[in-house]
């Protein structure tokens, strides 16, 4: 399970988006340039500073390496996404290193390897935790830059969201009876049944959970206290497992239903389909909740080339469209929608949602992370 700072979901949202905010490096790899002229894969801001994309695989290719780290192979169809570019760039080794680290984990790694050849190329990040570290990025526009929402990137492209999507309820149809609210699972059916994924205080799904109950009951972006209250009411009902889901304790029914990204339940359903567990997904009604993952560069990348290649590849039509394969919502989905190249069968395919997503800014996140922190564990633990 990938943990962020509790923060690191804050968003902002259009449309199907949910919400949100230079030494070169090292290796020899830092001066490859393209037939731009002169501009080293370090410092270019664009395909088109090095002469192209012809010019920008050229270079990748030379490298011939490229370094990522947090990437499960089953969290929003990444172990597709990285075949389907080893099999496009088949000269450019792929090395993903600890697929279950943490947005902090990533930068860490950044920092302990600097100037070394494992050191990560790339990063993905919570929002804030690309907040608090974007002295660390390189920036650069990919080719479809201009689609992604203002809101949803950084204006020179030192970070770009990515996919993401809303919070939702994930259970086993054959154990317990479909929710479509929230206050649904006070109900006596869901005794002893009911798991959120993580704790709120230091996991992104879990305080999206608590933000999610809190929309349902009456709260605001600016207040997640009756997130809490619902919480201590589920506990007190005997409802409320406190039990970390995983795919290991849902397989084994353990976790019957878990508050989740939508795109991770909907993975969920679709690696149990042939056993006994019938997983199904709701967005409760008026309760949307989103969040975001953020796209960086290392500014200190070893192989600069095949960084910006890479944000090529998951900012291009393919790349998107398998996010949304994978149960998540990409950022250019409104811009693909309207251009006529989004997958419309997988777009089909995603949760129903009623109502407007929130709209949460850091500043509200931050004040609903420090609500979590003095209130939590006294009214849950």
């Amino acid at each position: 399970m990938r943990l962020l700072s509790a923060a690191a979901v804050a968003l902002a949202g259009a449309g199907l988006a949910a919400v949100s905010a230079c030494a070169p490096p090292t290796s020899s790899t830092s001066t490859s340039t393209g037939s731009g002229g002169g501009v080293s894969a370090a410092a270019a801001t664009s395909a088109q500073a090095l002469g192209g994309m012809e010019s920008l695989v050229a270079a990748a290719t030379k490298e011939g390496a490229l370094n990522v780290i947090a990437l499960p192979p089953d969290w929003a169809n990444y172990g597709a996404i990285l075949d389907a570019f080893k099999k496009k760039y088949p000269q450019i080794k792929v090395t993903s290193a600890q697929p279950d680290a943490t947005s902090k984990d990533e930068i860490n790694a950044a920092n302990t390897l600097k100037g070394q050849p494992t050191a990560p190329d790339v990063f993905d990040v919570g929002q804030a935790v690309a907040n608090s570290n974007s002295a660390m990025f390189a920036p650069y526009k990919v080719a479809t830059f201009a689609d992604v929402p203002d809101n949803l990137k950084d204006p020179n492209g030192l970070w770009v969201n990515d996919y993401g999507g809303y919070m939702s309820i994930g259970y086993n149809a054959k154990v317990v009876p479909a929710p479509t609210t929230v206050a649904d699972l006070l109900k006596p059916e869901y005794k002893g049944k009911v798991a959120l994924n993580g704790d709120p205080t230091a996991a992104g799904a879990a305080f999206g959970g608590v933000m999610m109950a809190s929309l349902a009951n009456g709260g605001s972006a600016d207040d997640i206290s009756p997130g809490v209250e619902f919480f201590k009411k589920l506990k007190a009902a005997g409802n409320f497992l406190p039990v970390d889901p995983s795919p290991a304790t849902i397989k084994a029914g353990q976790t019957p239903v878990v508050f989740d990204w939508d795109y991770l339940n909907v993975a969920q359903g679709k690696s149990l389909q042939g056993t006994t567990i019938d997983w199904k997904t709701v967005v409760p009604q008026n309760a949307v909740y989103g969040g975001y993952y953020v796209q960086a560069i290392n500014k200190d990348a070893p192989h600069p080339a095949a960084a910006r290649l890479w944000q090529e590849f998951l900012y291009s039509d393919a790349g998107q469209n398998l996010w949304l394969a994978g149960g998540a919502r990409p950022v250019r989905a409104d811009a693909m929608t309207k251009a006529g190249t989004v997958d419309k069968t997988a777009l089909g395919a995603l949760p129903p949602a009623s109502g407007s997503p929130v709209l949460q800014t850091q500043a509200q996140s931050d004040k609903a992370a420090a609500f979590l922190k003095d209130n939590w564990a006294k009214s849950i633990g």
